[in-house]
This record gives structure tokens, C-alpha cells and sequence, in this order.
């Protein structure tokens, strides 16, 4: 694509391009002069990536490196120092940092349970929030999120970081113009290697982690040798599994370009199928969503199985009633005809690190975090708006009910997707909390 069109793409997503110093900017030469102060939570991978990016751009100042564990906020702090003049403070305890006026936002990048209950607090506290993906650890999370954010006024972005990229934004726009006809069907998918976890054994806590606070919320479970930095996502006490870890994204991207909300059937199969450890969440699983119009879709998630689909280990599939439309999990997207011939292929040169947990690499995530603070300054609804994310999550979380239950899930469109006539999986809408750690709006 020729530059003047992928300039004019950046530009209807409301960012401007450029690049500052050796640092990617996506502000470029028109960086405000007002800066938004940040506090980052949860440093020990993607936190740090994002703080890092935030520390690189003109219109960011990170103030705050917030990890319950020593190692994981020098992490953070080497993120930061590495990319701005001023250094950050460090605290265990993100709930100091939130008492600080000056703090304009607090990005969350901890584990999903703390998600919902740290961004409600913030929100109170009257900051803006960007939440990683999932904005809840449950349903039930996912509505008192959007509460708290209507409530008391402030911007949340939850990570769906698809719903800023470029071209992304200009495949929906084709498929809403009807490029291939109708859409009726999506397929999505994301594959990965995983190694097994194996039988963890009770430990002492680790010098320099405040095991207590790490599980905040969360109903407290004896610590044990397998579970902390990563291996919490296969835990339901703490993780949502990988629907909700990566599948987020395509049933997103998936939900956003059929043009629907809430389900009415969904069922699930899979289980734990590679390996023969302590995960309890799917390693191998098939969810499938109905929708009232005729539409309906798919995700495939194989954590421990790399083989790729379509040549690509993440990706999505539009089918339509005159030609289909694909993207591999780039800022990408290919258009082809009924007899599958390639009649249009719109990509970037840069490429994305698909399945690297840190995150798709700056310039992608950039996109995102410069449309949340252009929303704090200039207000307006963020591309991935609170409501917005967690009727996508809230399809991830369905699928994991439906798998838990072993059962086909009948919704209510009309009252945000519960499950009807399950008494056994509408227990699963929400969750039992460490007494005083209850959520509240």
C-alpha cells in the first residue's frame, strides 16, 4: 500500500505518526505538552512492556512501578529508567500509588482476579484505567466494571489492542460496507507450544514476594512451587485459561466484524488433553457461539500444539456470501473472492510478535495506549471502551462455563447474555472472595 494511503488509514484512527529520537512516538511531531501521569501495575512481562512503551512516548510520564514481588518491579523500573528522565517510585502496594492526585491513569497488567477489583478501586479513586485483558475474572466482574466506569466518569481502555491497529480498523470498515456480502460466519484461532507445568509441591514464599497480596481477592490457596509468575493462567482460582489469556482477541476482532453482541447458544468441548500436570484449564478447546440474525462463529485454541492454521498460529476467518476476508493476527488483512482468488491484500511492514506475552511489540501497542490518553485529555469513548471489552470478554468467559458444565448454554440477549434454566452455570457468573476483598462500585 502506498504511503499516502497508510497515512491516511493512521490518521482516521486518530493518531498521528512519527518517530521520536531512537524511540517509536505515536505522536510524532505534535506531541501534547500536557503529559499523562501513569501508574503501572504488574510489571513482570507485559506490565513492563507497556510501561516501557508509555516511558517512550512525549505524552506519558510513568510515575509509579506497582509489584507485589522485588524482582518483577525492577523489572518495571528498567523499563522506565531505560526510556525517560525521571524515575519512577516503586511500590508493593498499588493502592499507594492511587492516593497520589497528581496520578492521572493506572495501567493494570496483573493477574486476571486482580483485573476488575484493582481498575474499581481506581475508578473510585478517580482515575482513569487502561486494563489488560480480561477486564473481569468472571461475568459478573465484566458489569460491575462497566458500572464503576459510567459511575464515576472515568475513561477505561481494556487491551484489545486490535481495536486501534490501522488497518484492522479499515477491515471492519469493509466488511461493514459489504466487501464480501453478508457475513454470517467467523472462525478464529491461536495456537501455541506450551510446555507442561508439572505437580507443584508447597513452598515457602519466595524472598521478596508479598504472597498475600498477590492473591488480594482471591480465596486463599497455600503457595506452591509451579504457580507464580505465569503458570497462575491454568488455575481457575486466579487465571481464565487461554479463552480469555489470548482467545480475547480473535472472538473480539470476530464479534466486532459480524456485528453482534450477545449469544444465544454457546457450547464448548476440550479438556487437558497434551499433558498430565496441576493445569485445570483447557490446554485444547473448541468454542462455538449462535447468534439470533444467523450468524454464528468459532475459536479453536491449541496451547500446546503449535500446527498453524492458514499458515498463521493466530488468526480469524470472516465468511460472507461473496468471498471471504482474512487476518493472520497482524495489522493485516487479505480479501478474496467466492472462487478464493485474491482480490485484495492490505499489510504493514512491520511484523508482530503473535504469541510473545509481552505484547505484539511497540509500534502495534503504541496505537492503543496513544488513543486512551488522547481520550483522557480531549475526552470521547476509547476504541476499546470498557462496554466494549467485556461484552467480548464475557463470550471467553460463556465458553469456560460451557466447558465446565459440560453443557450447551442457552443466553438472554435482551438480559446481557445470562444463561437461562442453569442454576449449576449461572453459579459460575461470579466468584467467592478472600472476606474483605469484595468488590464494590
Amino acid at each position: 500500500m502506498e504511503r499516502r494511503k497508510f497515512i491516511q488509514s493512521a490518521t482516521a484512527a486518530g493518531i498521528g505518526l512519527g518517530i521520536a529520537g531512537r524511540h517509536w512516538s505515536a505522536f510524532g511531531k505534535n506531541s501534547p505538552a500536557e503529559k499523562v501521569i501513569v501508574g503501572v501495575m504488574g510489571t513482570n512481562g507485559r506490565g513492563a512492556a507497556l510501561a516501557g512503551n508509555l516511558a517512550r512516548q512525549a505524552g506519558a510520564e510513568v510515575a509509579y512501578i506497582c509489584d507485589v514481588d522485588d524482582k518483577a518491579m525492577a523489572k518495571g523500573m528498567k523499563a522506565v529508567t531505560d526510556a525517560q528522565k525521571r524515575t519512577p517510585k516503586g511500590v508493593k502496594d498499588f493502592r499507594k500509588a492511587l492516593e497520589d492526585k497528581s496520578l492521572d491513569a493506572l495501567v493494570i497488567a496483573a493477574p486476571d482476579h486482580w483485573h476488575a477489583p484493582a481498575a474499581m478501586l481506581a475508578c473510585a479513586a478517580g482515575k482513569h484505567v487502561y486494563v489488560e485483558k480480561p477486564c473481569g475474572h468472571n461475568p459478573r466482574e465484566g458489569e460491575l466494571l462497566v458500572e464503576a466506569a459510567r459511575t464515576h466518569q472515568r475513561v477505561v481502555q481494556m487491551g484489545s489492542q486490535r481495536r486501534s491497529w490501522p488497518y484492522i480498523i479499515e477491515a471492519m470498515g469493509e466488511l461493514k460496507n459489504g466487501i464480501i456480502g453478508r457475513v454470517y460466519f467467523a472462525k478464529g484461532w491461536y495456537t501455541n507450544n506450551r510446555a507442561p507445568i508439572g505437580v507443584g509441591k508447597p513452598a515457602a514464599v519466595p524472598s521478596g514476594l508479598d504472597y498475600e497480596l498477590w492473591q488480594g481477592p482471591a480465596p486463599r490457596k497455600p503457595y506452591r512451587d509451579n504457580l507464580i509468575h505465569y503458570n497462575w493462567h491454568w488455575f481457575w482460582n486466579w487465571g481464565t485459561g487461554e479463552a480469555c489469556n489470548n482467545g480475547t482477541h480473535e472472538i473480539d476482532v470476530m464479534r466486532w466484524g459480524l456485528g453482534v453482541d450477545y449469544p444465544i447458544r454457546v457450547t464448548s468441548s476440550g479438556g487437558r488433553y497434551a499433558h498430565r500436570d496441576d493445569w485445570e484449564t483447557p490446554d485444547t478447546q473448541v468454542i462455538s457461539f449462535e447468534f439470533a440474525d444467523q450468524k454464528a462463529m468459532t475459536w479453536e485454541g491449541r496451547s500446546c500444539n503449535s500446527y498453524p492454521v492458514e499458515g498463521a498460529g493466530r488468526g480469524v476467518i470472516f465468511y460472507g456470501e461473496k468471498g471471504s476476508m482474512v487476518t493472520t493476527g497482524d495489522n493485516a488483512y487479505a480479501i478474496y473472492d467466492p472462487k478464493n482468488k485474491l482480490v485484495k491484500e492490505v499489510k504493514e511492514d512491520q511484523k508482530t510478535n503473535k504469541i510473545d506475552p509481552t505484547g505484539p511489540g511497540d509500534r502495534l501497542d503504541a496505537y492503543h495506549l496513544v488513543n486512551f490518553m488522547d481520550c483522557i485529555r480531549n475526552g470521547g469513548k476509547p476504541n476499546a471502551d470498557i462496554e466494549t471489552g467485556h461484552r467480548s470478554v464475557l463470550l471467553c468467559h460463556l465458553g469456560n462455563i460451557a466447558q465446565r458444565t459440560a453443557r450447551t448454554l442457552r443466553c438472554d440477549p435482551a438480559a446481557g447474555g445470562k444463561i437461562l434454566d442453569d442454576r449449576e452455570a449461572m453459579a459460575l457468573w461470579h466468584r467467592d472472595y478472600e472476606p474483605g476483598w469484595e468488590p464494590k462500585v
